[in-house]
């Protein structure tokens, strides 16, 4: 697994692996890709841009998801991550918890920020869930945020802090590890347990 600026190059890979459109229901107002050009066209425009900051994880060279930093504040030292979308061969793999791993130690530990956000669409349980595993706190909804594709959209905010992520970290690392898994690739603890070690 590699995570790597994204370039136009990645866009056959994106319209390879991304075939399912309920994929993008959260995803803003981007729509599933109508066709190959639509992919490449997409994939030059978010590729150019600098905030969002765009990603792509590849698997064995091969594009299989892509994430972004974005409202990024270096005079606050905020930053948030969004735009997550991965395939359904990354989703829930031990792959995809490294990303959002090396996500936060880029933003911590090279960059010295002092707060992380992630935010999503209150509907979207599974991004919720997966702030809470990966060791977000909660800290409301904003009511009628957004208007998002002609619906309201209510934004659940989620954050890391500078003082939080030493002992983020070391869950992390400790859920990472090899003797963490067994034969069959299953985890022996959760991420949450080695992180209230």
């Amino acid at each position: 697994m590699s995570l790597v600026p994204m370039v136009p190059d990645h866009a056959p890979g994106f319209f390879a692996c991304f075939t399912d459109p309920a994929g993008w229901t959260y995803l803003g107002e981007d729509e599933p890709f109508a066709d190959p050009a639509d992919a490449e066209r997409w994939t030059e425009t978010r590729a150019a841009s600098r905030d969002p900051l765009f990603y792509t994880v590849s698997r064995d060279g091969v594009p299989a998801g892509f994430c972004s930093f974005l409202r990024i504040t270096p005079a606050h030292g905020v930053i948030e991550i969004g735009y997550i979308h991965f395939s359904p061969a990354l989703q829930g793999t031990v792959a995809a918890t490294e990303v959002q791993y090396l996500m936060m130690a880029h933003v911590f530990d090279d960059l010295g920020y002092r707060r992380y956000e992630w935010k999503c669409n209150a509907l979207n349980a599974p991004s919720r869930a997966a702030a809470l595993r990966l060791g977000f706190t909660f800290e409301g909804i904003f009511r009628q945020a957004q208007v998002t594709k002609h619906r309201n959209r209510d934004t659940a905010w989620y954050s890391i802090i500078d003082s939080e992520w030493p002992a983020i970290k070391a869950g992390f690392q400790a859920w990472l590890a090899p003797e963490n898994f067994d034969v069959q690739g299953r985890q022996k603890a959760s991420l949450a347990a080695l992180r209230g070690r």
